[in-house]
């Protein structure tokens, strides 16, 4: 009995070291036995051991030799792009996208589908065919499914697979996992939109090597991804950094979420379309007129801004003017060094981001503006998409057994 509860210790440690190796290898792309060794602290034979045991189940491979000042150089090893990938389906209110990562952080396959969030009654059962078609692919070319990542926006909580704006995801027998376990032996793992974003952003975009940010997501809603001392904040339940929905004008709209005047009322793109079409119909004079009110749509909004219409970019500067004033508040709570602008509506940074700035040199204290930098997102809509992806290495290497 003993012996046994020596070598499940052993076993234990060993696992660990194993997911430490990997988790390096996927944050620094490459590393030498040595360097390995000195970041997992173990000994150089031990790592060389764990090295041959990962090669041997295809997580690592051989890519090369290395540089060295003096002596021989060393081989350089890397996650196996060739076998293992996880699975993103990444879901909103427009559509649905399939992606399939390697380990190496490519995207190598890709499926957009016109299946949008609100059919929530049929999005699960719209969903398999095309899931259902990917297995099929990923057996035949030999792939294995280690993890799942599924990314949307409301309140989702990461502990209970649910989301709370979109419960008939989650119907006994009908759900969105009962569908992935019914088509892949994986684990899967949820995570607020925003929240991906600022992962995203903090493993391979501007907010590497930060402490304390803040990534505002301006899309149809509004989220705010929160990084503190390097963390990202989930809150009790998961849904920490719902800026769209603190009040800013106690006479103002309805709210999809039933209260009055929220952020989201005055500078989501939602909103930008419905002031839009009310200020074409008082009258105003602008290109948009060219198509009529009923038919405008935010891309036609962007592209008349970006071409000198006026009635568009001034209807972007107060955009920008209220998501300043909302960012006031998050500001002054957090005190951040960056915070990083991403969404449909940063296409339009110029006419956003200095009416943005303005209102935070307006409702902010001047202390905590002295080392505030505001920068735009430089990867996009990819970093929902690797965020989600490092959340499943995150959580895989975090809670599962390594073979």
């Amino acid at each position: 009995m003993q012996d046994n509860a020596i070598i499940s210790v052993i076993d234990t440690k060993k696992n660990k070291l194993k997911r430490n190796i990997i988790a390096e290898l996927y944050r620094a792309q490459s590393r030498t036995i040595a360097q390995l060794a000195s970041t997992v602290h173990s000994s150089v034979p031990s790592t060389t051991a764990l090295i041959e045991e990962l090669s041997a189940t295809d997580w690592v491979h051989g890519i090369g030799i290395g540089t060295a000042q003096f002596g021989r150089k060393p081989s350089l090893f890397a996650l196996n792009p060739n076998r293992y990938v996880t699975l993103v389906v990444d879901s909103n209110v427009h559509d649905t996208k399939l992606l399939i990562f390697n380990l190496n952080n490519e995207v190598i396959h890709r499926v957009d589908l016109d299946l949008q969030l609100g059919e929530t009654h049929q999005f699960v059962e719209k969903l398999h065919d095309p899931l259902n078609q990917l297995a099929q692919y990923l057996r035949v070319e030999g792939r294995e499914v280690i993890g799942i990542g599924a990314t949307m926006p409301g309140l989702v909580n990461p502990v209970l697979s649910l989301n709370h704006t979109y419960p008939e995801l989650s119907q006994p027998g009908h759900s969105l996992s009962t569908l992935f376990a019914l088509l892949f032996e994986a684990p899967v793992y949820y995570i607020n939109d925003t929240k991906a974003t600022i992962l995203g952003e903090y493993h391979f975009g501007l907010a590497q090597g930060k402490k304390h940010v803040l990534s505002i997501n301006i899309d149809w809603g509004i989220g705010l991804g929160v990084i503190i001392n390097g963390e990202v904040l989930q809150g009790t339940a998961g849904f920490a950094g719902e800026l769209g929905h603190i009040q800013m004008k106690t006479d103002g709209e309805l709210c999809f979420c039933g209260k009055v005047g929220c952020l989201e009322t005055l500078a989501s793109a939602s909103s930008l379309i419905r002031r839009a079409k009310a200020g074409l119909r008082k009258g105003r004079m602008s290109l948009l007129n060219e198509e009529g009110p009923e038919a405008i749509t935010i891309e036609m909004i962007i592209a008349k801004a970006n071409v000198g219409d006026g009635f568009c970019i001034d209807l972007l500067s107060e955009v920008g003017s209220e998501l300043g004033r909302g960012l006031a508040t998050a500001v002054h709570l957090f005190n951040p060094e960056l915070i990083i602008v991403n969404g449909v509506l940063a296409r339009v940074a110029k006419s956003i981001r200095r009416p943005l700035e303005q209102a935070l040199d307006k409702y902010c204290l001047l202390n905590y503006r002295d080392n505030l930098k505001i920068e735009l997102s430089e990867l996009g809509e990819m970093a929902k998409l690797y965020g989600t992806q490092a959340y499943v290495l995150q959580n895989l290497l975090e809670y599962e057994q390594i073979p």
